[in-house]
């Protein structure tokens, strides 16, 4: 009776064992296609599919024939089947999303459909970050996506991981903090260095073997007692591979440069030193690589001089300092310190544009009338003396005041600025004003409060006039030989329509609306930042928008920039800092010397390194702000929280704190309400009994139930004060 009640009538008994053999042989089909360069008999076929009644067991070989004689499947005269599909053969980088499984992202987009999917068991110990050879199935998997699996690991990224010991009395295990390493790694006590339980070490990889769990290392350095500031800055550091000091050798080459100017270096440059120049940078800065010199002219209008330092006088080609610089790529800004592209010597002395001393720069110098209309303008190698050494908040206080040093020049530049950035966005770019945190810390590095950055019009005078000389720079080489002079760009590709398509359905929960028709989206963009200024979704909204943006990067392709609505960009203006801005330096007094277009494709190299050194920093800086906002919210006060749910996945709630812009998540199995389902494509959640939703953009109320330092992450809980209140939604 059972059986009979549920199974589906038919007047076709025959149809249904033929739709029932049919779904058999596709079943098995994908099963030797999945597992191409392997024979099955059909036993072996039988108990990975898990076939359990007798009928489709009996099946299961004259199939298997039957696919045979159609040419799909072949077979031996043992008989052992195996499929006939030709698998795909690429290379990418291993994307090691969670234990269970990873993607890889091909090196040639153009080779799949996709990245492809591999589950854990086939990595062959491949990690996150590592290039590696894959054989992709020629079928998709029960997921519909592209699968594959590891065959060779081509180059590891890093075989050094930091994390946290742990001791039992035979062995140790390091617990890494990095989050995308899921393996702990197996230290023998003979190799520990001496490191204590609990304590932060950085550990190499020293073996793992083929059918071992876990990979086995050896501690290289001891880092100290987890928790402690100087230590988690320290582990940061070393996650992420930034140099803990400065190598001896480029050191002692900075330091035997001369500071003296010789007579013949001065009569080779413009002279602005008679000429009213000053530096307006943060008040806790110290390597001021750019300066603007200010002068009226005769004729009523402005002379408004872009003075960079001119880091290459002093960093010559293949120097240790140089190759160290390169090595580099740029300096790195962690919450209590900087980490220097170039040694002390040269960033803070040599090249720093302090005031009172005589400076060797690089500038672009423009003619500009009081509607901001640029005249002319000249590029080339000057020598300035700044007068004063502006902090931003001084530069503003003495505009607001009508009053205090080079109050008229500073007020003119601003209003000039003004007018350049008005102009800038009514040619299409887009306005991003990203939110940005800041710690008081106490001596021993502790939080003691978070602020928000204010940016005032004196930030945004800066920025327009750094702008306008990287555009001129990028347009005077382009313009020389219709680009076809070897270059170093900043280019931003236009946003990718599906994402775009995303971020405005996301935007529209809050009540905003966006056009995104291919003409409007950068207007579309800048009246959605003009509306969320102040209110509690702009950081939410901000981070999103820019994520469904393109990436900006350093090529030799003259391509444009979506961002600035520049055709032609580049990056000339911190030279200190940045190690493209060196690299357009050299080719810019190359050319200016008369030299030949060189090949590109040493440039082009430098320039992918030079983007991956600018997204190893990005992630070490937002990863020591991450860290003091955990710490920060495990001192915090035990009370309830507003906050915007940021992000939803299968496994969680991500939720901003709106007081504190620190993002927490409330884990999925912690919400014993109701079963959540996830709606992938609304990006929600829904309560499978309730039908309760939780989905992108809800304002709710929050309370902190644990931080972990180790791994930085917050983890939540919705507040739940009255019956009222549900769980998903505290108000809307």
């Amino acid at each position: 009776m059972g059986r009979k009640s549920n199974r589906k009538k038919s007047n076709s008994p025959k149809g249904n064992k033929q739709t029932d053999a049919a779904s058999l042989a596709r079943r098995i089909l994908q099963f030797l296609d999945n597992n191409f360069g392997q024979e099955f008999n059909p036993k072996q076929i039988i108990k990975s599919l898990e076939i359990r009644d007798s009928i489709t067991k009996g099946g299961v070989e004259p199939i298997l024939h039957k696919l045979v004689e159609n040419g799909s499947i072949s077979k031996t005269p043992r008989n052992y089947f195996s499929s006939n599909q030709e698998p795909g053969f690429i290379t990418g980088t291993v994307d090691n999303v969670n234990p269970r499984f990873a993607y890889v992202i091909p090196d040639d987009p153009k080779v799949s459909d996709g990245d492809i999917l591999v589950k854990e068991a086939d990595l062959k110990q491949a990690l996150d970050g590592d290039r590696v050879r894959i054989m992709v199935y020629p079928t998709k998997g029960r997921t519909g996506r592209v699968e594959g699996k590891v065959l060779e690991i081509l180059e590891r990224d890093r075989d050094e991981f930091v994390g946290r010991v742990e001791i039992s009395p035979r062995f140790a295990f390091v617990v890494p903090d990095f989050k995308k390493m899921h393996k702990d790694i197996f230290v023998h006590r003979g190799d520990l260095m001496g490191a204590e339980h609990n304590e932060k070490v950085i550990v190499k990889l020293t073996e793992w073997r083929e059918g071992d769990k876990n990979p086995t290392g050896k501690v290289t350095r001891v880092l100290g007692k987890a928790g402690l500031h100087e230590v988690e800055i320290h582990s940061i550091m070393a996650e992420f591979g930034l140099p803990f000091e400065y190598p001896e050798q480029p050191d002692q080459e900075a330091n035997a440069i001369s500071e003296e100017i010789s007579k013949k270096e001065i009569q080779s440059r413009r002279d602005y030193r008679d000429i009213t120049t000053f530096t307006i940078d943060p008040v806790d800065a110290k390597d001021f690589d750019d300066a603007i010199s200010f002068k009226k002219m005769e004729n009523g209008h402005f002379e408004v001089g872009i003075h960079i330092a001119d880091v290459t006088h002093y960093v010559k080609p293949k120097t240790e300092l140089e190759k160290e610089a390169f090595n580099r790529a740029t300096s790195v800004y962690l919450v209590d310190r900087t980490i220097p592209m170039l040694p002390e010597r040269l960033s803070n002395g040599l090249c720093s544009l302090r005031p009172n001393e005589d400076k060797l720069t690089f500038a672009c110098v423009f003619e500009i009338d009081d509607q901001a209309k640029i005249h002319n303008h000249w590029i080339g190698r000057t020598i300035i003396h700044s007068d004063r050494r502006f902090a931003y908040e001084d530069a503003q206080q003495n505009i607001d005041d009508q009053s205090g040093d080079f109050f008229e020049e500073l007020t003119t530049l601003n209003e000039l600025a003004k007018k350049v950035r008005k102009k800038r966005f009514d040619h299409g770019a887009v306005n991003f004003e990203t939110v940005e945190v800041k710690f008081k810390l106490d001596e021993k590095g502790t939080p003691l409060g978070l602020m928000v950055k204010e940016r005032k019009d004196i930030h945004k005078m800066i920025e327009e006039f750094m702008l306008l000389a990287n555009k001129y720079v990028a347009e005077f080489i382009f313009k020389k030989r219709s680009g076809a002079d070897t270059f170093v760009y900043r280019t931003h590709d236009s946003p990718d329509p599906e994402k775009l398509e995303t971020f405005s359905n996301f935007a529209k929960r809050f009540g905003h609306q966006i056009e995104i028709g291919e003409t409007k989206i950068s207007a579309g963009l800048n009246k959605l930042m003009d509306e969320i200024q102040g209110k509690p979704e702009q950081n939410v909204l901000e981070q999103l928008a820019i994520r469904s943006m393109a990436k900006a990067k350093y090529t030799t392709e003259p391509k444009g920039h979506f961002g600035l609505a520049f055709a032609h960009y580049t990056h000339f203006t911190s030279p200190i800092r940045r190690y493209p801005d060196m690299m357009v330096h050299r080719l810019l007094e190359h050319y200016l010397d008369g030299g030949k277009s060189p090949d590109p494709e040493s440039w082009e190299q430098k320039c992918v390194h030079s983007s991956e050194r600018e997204k190893r920093a990005a992630d070490a800086e937002r990863a020591s702000i991450k860290y003091k906002q955990v710490e920060y919210m495990s001192l915090a006060e035990e009370k309830d929280y507003e906050g915007i749910v940021s992000g939803v996945t299968e496994w969680g709630v991500f939720v901003e704190i709106t007081e504190t812009k620190c993002e927490g998540m409330i884990r999925v199995q912690d919400m014993t309400d109701d079963y959540y389902d996830f709606d992938e494509k609304n990006m929600r959640l829904i309560g499978s009994r309730s039908k309760k939703m939780i989905t992108l953009g809800d304002k709710v109320m929050v309370r902190v139930v644990n931080t972990d330092i180790d791994r930085r992450t917050i983890d939540l809980e919705f507040a739940d004060n009255d019956e009222k209140k549900s769980r998903s939604r505290a108000f809307n």
